[in-house]
């Protein structure tokens, strides 16, 4: 049994309202639990704990503090997507605001700056929390993708899916980042020859063309 504390001491988790496959917004409407808004907010929980796993891979203790306040902004996003805004009486929840995808961009452009220039497409891997990081990412897409599902059905905050794909966008240079502060190489992917990724590994094997697969080098042995 999970418990937490709520005002009047120890609470149980469980409510057994939830057997029969429904759930509770935030407002009191009870919806599906597979419905459009349950599936956006539960892939932005995944992606939290997604990047909680990376965390415990860091050594890099300012990279681990942005992650640490995502992770705080997360709750926030999945506050909001709970809370729907066409509710007679909207619950009163923090919302995801313009200062939120600002810090994002923020971030974004000054560790950016930091890394050497990306000249192909950088296959997801290195040190092992930038491999998580890039997990990360693809789930923070995959949340983008099901909160603009859900933007078409009904109203939501307009600064969700802005704060999503900034974050994705994040994400993507925190992996890079980390890999490049370990001095650990990027592998890269870049087309050699005509319909690459259509031809099977024997054949790129072979050197008859395909993809071509290579090593971008930290930016201090660029650099030299």
């Amino acid at each position: 049994m999970i418990v937490f504390w709520g005002n009047d001491g120890l609470v149980k988790i469980y409510t057994r309202t939830g057997d029969v496959g429904e759930t509770g917004l935030l407002g009191g409407r009870r919806v599906p639990k597979h419905s459009p808004r349950v599936e956006a907010y539960g892939t932005v929980d995944e992606m939290n704990a997604a990047i909680g796993v990376a965390r415990t891979f860091l050594d890099d203790v300012e990279v681990d503090g942005v992650l640490a306040r995502i992770q705080e902004s997360l709750f926030v996003v999945g506050s909001d997507l709970a809370a729907p805004l066409n509710e007679e009486k909207p619950a009163t929840v923090p919302r995801v605001s313009s200062d939120h995808v600002e810090d994002l961009e923020e971030l974004i452009d000054r560790y950016q700056a930091e890394l050497p220039r990306l000249r192909h497409f950088v296959v997801p891997g290195g040190h092992r929390a930038a491999a998580l990081l890039h997990l990360a990412r693809t789930v923070c897409r995959r949340a983008e993708r099901r909160v603009a599902a859900l933007a078409d059905q009904e109203p939501i905050n307009d600064h969700l899916v802005a704060y999503l794909n900034r974050l994705g966008d994040l994400l993507f240079i925190l992996a890079r980042l980390v890999n490049h502060r370990a001095g650990v190489a990027e592998h890269t992917w870049h087309a050699t020859g005509a319909g690459c990724g259509t031809q099977p590994l024997k054949s790129r094997s072979a050197g008859t063309g395909g993809c071509s697969y290579g090593l971008e080098e930290p930016a201090a042995t660029q650099d030299a």
